[in-house]
């Protein structure tokens, strides 16, 4: 019985030594991580700063002055939009050192191209009566914008030569042939046939509605 109490004063006391233990290492672990904390957040702010050099965010500003050139009044009915995507290839110093002073790109344009007739064009002679029917005469279809859409146009690869850091202005060569081929593209797709198509259908319909229940199309005005 004696050594059986000896061994529990003693079990106790060790399970008493071993919590005193866990609590005396849990309070140095909160107070070295308080006295620390300060230190990691000097380095957090130290690595955000380096950060912002390395990576700025780039400020665009718009100059609060405004010039206006030209103010026309227009009379445009737009009948058909395309949305075209090409891929244009823009290169420079190509030739027999083109892997030294070379460069090349391949841009993938997205581009939208608006058509349809300008009715100030339209006069009171491209309209007539002939036994109860209308006829008209529309102004030629036209395109009316040829733009590339930014948000969807990008540079999709560039090589530049080993002793070159590349044309500045290549690209913007590119985007410059890629609106004439995106407006190109559309023509050949036959934008302006649907433009007058799409015009006629509206004006049949408003006519129409004005009260002319038969109306006539033609190319060409009466001599």
């Amino acid at each position: 019985m004696k050594n059986t109490s000896n061994w529990l004063i003693i079990g106790g006391a060790l399970l008493i030594f071993i919590i005193g233990m866990i609590v005396m290492v849990n309070t140095i672990r909160g107070i070295t991580e308080r006295a620390l904390q300060p230190v990691q957040d000097t380095t957090d702010a130290i690595g955000t700063q380096v950060s912002s050099v390395l990576h700025p965010t780039p400020t665009v500003l718009a100059d609060p002055v405004t010039i206006i050139h030209e103010v026309r009044s227009l009379a445009r009915l737009e009948t058909v939009q395309y949305s075209v995507e090409k891929v244009i290839t823009a290169e420079t110093g190509q030739g027999l050192f083109g892997n030294l002073f070379g460069d090349k790109l391949l841009f993938v344009a997205h581009g939208v191209v608006i058509a349809g007739v300008d009715l100030q064009k339209l006069g009171p002679k491209d309209m007539w009566l002939e036994n109860g029917v209308l006829y008209v005469h529309l102004p030629d279809p036209e395109i009316f914008v040829a733009t590339l859409d930014n948000d969807k146009s990008y540079v999709y690869d560039r090589e530049t030569g080993l002793l070159t850091k590349g044309d500045v202005n290549l690209e913007t060569s590119a985007r410059r042939l890629a609106e004439d081929a995106v407006a190109e593209s559309a023509l050949e797709d036959g934008i302006l046939e649907q433009a007058g198509t799409n015009a006629e259908a509206y004006f049949s319909l408003l006519f129409r509605d004005l009260g002319y229940p038969e109306v006539i199309f033609v190319d060409e005005k009466p001599e």
